[in-house]
């Protein structure tokens, strides 16, 4: 990885955004990375709108600001979708990654994305199955790795 790969995360609060973010984050740190894993949110209560970033790098990472250009979105609530522009900074051929039972080109038709891949993952479901809650946390996490 010749530059730094920056993911923003979108959810609610008690979703796993900042658990997400941070635990991507300490994984990098285990082989070597030069890292960043941190939440935007105030004194939001649980279901409030929150973000959380991540940053990976090679070299030492001097930003420590949000991510406004972020490589990669996540988005562990579908109903964000609604709410302002998920895609803002992203590079054309950026990842978008959407925990929801729609397919992907009905998402990218409803959101009028025309160049970023889009990938979806039902992974409330997967959780609710797995571990009796519907957190979507690890299971878009699991879902990051296999789309990069």
């Amino acid at each position: 990885m010749s530059e730094m790969l920056e993911i923003r995360w979108h959810g609610r609060g008690g979703q796993g955004a900042k658990t997400a973010a941070q635990l991507l984050a300490e994984a990098a740190a285990a082989v070597g990375k030069f890292i960043q894993g941190f939440p935007e949110y105030g004194p939001e209560r649980m279901g409030a709108p929150v973000q959380a970033f991540t940053r990976i790098s090679d070299q030492p990472i001097e930003l420590h600001c949000h991510v406004t250009e972020p490589s990669i979105v996540v988005v562990l609530d579908p109903t964000l979708l609604r709410r302002g522009d998920i895609t803002s900074g992203m590079p054309e051929d950026g990842i978008i990654l959407i925990n929801t039972d729609h397919s992907p080109s009905d998402i990218k038709r409803a959101l009028k994305i025309q160049s970023q891949q889009v990938y979806t993952v039902n992974a409330s479901r997967i959780a609710a199955e797995t571990i009796g809650r519907p957190i979507p946390n690890t299971p878009l996490l699991g879902a990051l790795v296999r789309v990069t």
